[in-house]
């Protein structure tokens, strides 16, 4: 099966948000436990507060997750920093705070070796391009010092990977795929990643058959799938040669010895 000839740093195991759910997501805490169980790269949820600044958040409002309410993107960053992202996941969590893509860069570049990160970039409503035009030039220069360690870029949506494409062309990038048009499997459904210049496409991991793989692999592109999280379904998309795999349970797969532990 032909493979892409560009270099792929990265590891296969993901940990979903920093550690899925064992600690609150997309905090500190959550990098912090998951690097503990051996995972090197961590993903998160990247959008702009009110005056624009990179922060973690997963979604468009704080009531899931923080202490606050309403759009998180209305808020400046001096007001969405004193709020408790924590508490809602268990009180051993209390007073954990959002940490800014900053924050991110400075915990990933300490760890021994470096760790990689996932960044995948959740406009607020009506601000894709402008989100991915400063994530892109944010990432690029907290990682400019670590070439080797240079986050992966991805996004849902084309026009914010457009955008970082603009502001950081030389980060890697990857169009995530939540569902495909019925019999897409020819090569149209990666003309969008294609045109991005993407690396990768990170696909819903129902969608991923061997068939879509190669289509991936002729196209240059490496082949990466969110949020396994059962035995069974790792083991068949390990067995398709799949190089990402990005898991809430971080505690049932071994990073390092690719073990399934459950």
């Amino acid at each position: 099966m032909p493979t892409p000839s560009a270099p792929w740093p990265y590891p296969r195991w993901i940990a979903h948000r920093g550690a899925g759910r064992l600690a609150p997501e997309n905090t500190l805490a959550a990098f912090r436990l998951g690097a503990a169980h051996g995972y090197r790269m961590l993903e998160c949820d990247v959008r702009l507060s009110a005056d624009g600044v990179p922060f973690l958040l997963h979604d468009d409002t704080l009531e899931r997750t923080t202490s606050g309410r309403g759009p998180a993107g209305e808020q400046p960053w001096s007001w969405l920093a004193d709020l408790d992202a924590g508490a809602w996941h268990s009180p051993a969590f209390r007073g954990e705070r959002l940490p800014t893509l900053a924050d991110v860069a400075a915990f990933s570049l300490a760890q021994p070796e470096g760790h990689w990160v996932n960044l995948e970039i959740k406009p607020s409503p009506g601000t894709d391009d402008l989100t991915g035009r400063v994530v892109g030039r944010e990432a690029r220069r907290l990682w400019s010092d670590h070439p080797t360690l240079r986050p992966l870029l991805t996004s849902f949506r084309p026009e914010a990977l457009a955008g970082a494409l603009a502001a950081a062309p030389d980060l890697p990038r990857g169009l995530l795929i939540s569902q495909l048009p019925d019999g897409a499997d020819d090569r149209r459904w990666l003309e969008p990643a294609m045109a991005l210049g993407c690396c990768a496409v990170v696909l819903q991991h129902r969608l991923w058959t061997a068939e879509r793989v190669a289509r991936a692999r002729e196209a240059g592109l490496r082949c990466l799938t969110y949020t396994v999280n059962e035995a069974e379904e790792a083991r068949r998309l390990i067995g398709m040669g799949l190089d990402g795999l990005i898991t809430d349970r971080v505690d049932a797969f071994d990073p390092v010895r690719g073990d399934i532990r459950t």
